[in-house]
């Protein structure tokens, strides 16, 4: 089989109400020469109809996985495996790009050989919790950033070297945080990350309260298996919980938006740190920068602006 510019592995399941999103985004990207893999877990709606559909200009092939065999890591292991391409980009299916040169940009620093792994700029839509617009804000800023100084990534929009997964594949057995485990190893062997703010794409979440602590949860079950050193004791909760609710209140009471949201944000931050504190339950010191990275809110969080480009972005049907 020719090699593409890239294998683009997009995990779904039960994705028919997005995954026409990021299709049409797709085919209208500038960066033509590609392939799509879709690793299926077991959908019963119509993911695998659209994702055959003749509609798109674009090969794609179907990798399923069974349901009770899923983790993050070993999709994504599934997926790459099929790949034709040196480069894989690795994507959500409730995601779509922003620009027509999301490609583009997002593969633009494989042409530094050290680069082993890039990551894009993440928005929520109309419908994202506002505590988790703060969240996109501070994870992903307006700025890119060549080389990171910490192994902070992830794979709902990212794009990896397929010759250094294939010394080192995704771990199947961590719960969450699988892009963050390869990040670490890639870093460790003189890999560089970097960020492209350029790299665009909407991330739509629809968690209900349950569905963050357990998001929460299973990620901080990851972290503590992957950095056992650090711990998360109940002050910490109480503090973080309490200064990231303040921060979102400040903001939405800046912009208007307090009395509609102001339930939602002592929700949605509650639910992230209960479920990060039963996720660790353990002790240890809080002094990573990479904890930084995932839980402090910063002094000027959503104060930026977001940055303008010379190029129109695609238009979707709603």
């Amino acid at each position: 089989m020719a090699s593409t510019n890239c294998s683009i592995v997009v995990r779904a399941f039960n994705e028919e109400k997005h995954l026409s999103r990021i299709f049409t985004g797709l085919d209208q990207q500038s960066k033509v020469d590609f392939e799509v893999i879709l690793v299926d877990s077991g959908s019963t709606d119509r993911t695998i109809e659209i994702a055959t559909s003749d509609e798109w200009n674009f090969p794609v092939k179907i990798v399923r996985i069974e349901p009770e065999k899923f983790s993050f890591g070993r999709s994504l292991n599934y997926g790459i495996r099929q790949a034709a391409s040196e480069i894989i980009v690795i994507a959500s299916a409730h995601v779509f790009p922003v620009y027509p040169d999301w490609l583009e940009k997002l593969t633009q620093p494989f042409e530094d050989p050290q680069v082993g792994l890039t990551y894009g700029k993440q928005r929520g839509a109309e419908t994202t919790h506002f505590s988790e617009h703060q969240i996109f804000s501070r994870w992903f800023p307006d700025q890119s950033k060549i080389q990171e100084t910490n192994p902070f990534c992830n794979n709902a929009n990212a794009a990896i070297r397929k010759n250094l997964w294939d010394d080192h594949h995704y771990d199947e057995t961590l719960t969450g945080l699988e892009d963050l485990e390869w990040a670490h190893w890639a870093i460790e062997q003189g890999s560089i990350v970097s960020y492209v703010a350029e790299a665009e794409i909407i991330h739509i979440h629809e968690d209900t309260p349950q569905g963050i602590f357990n998001r929460y949860r299973r990620e901080a079950m990851a972290f503590k298996r992957i950095f056992p050193q650090e711990g998360f004791k109940f002050w910490d909760l109480i503090r973080l919980l309490t200064s990231n609710a303040w921060k979102d209140m400040s903001l939405a009471r800046r912009d208007g938006k307090l009395l509609g949201n102001f339930t939602n944000i002592l929700w949605f931050r509650s639910m992230q740190f209960w479920g990060t504190y039963q996720g660790y339950r353990q002790s240890g010191p809080l002094t990573s920068e990479l904890r930084q990275t995932f839980y402090y809110p910063d002094a000027g969080q959503g104060e930026h602006q977001e940055k303008t480009r010379d190029i129109k972005p695609i238009q979707y049907n709603e």
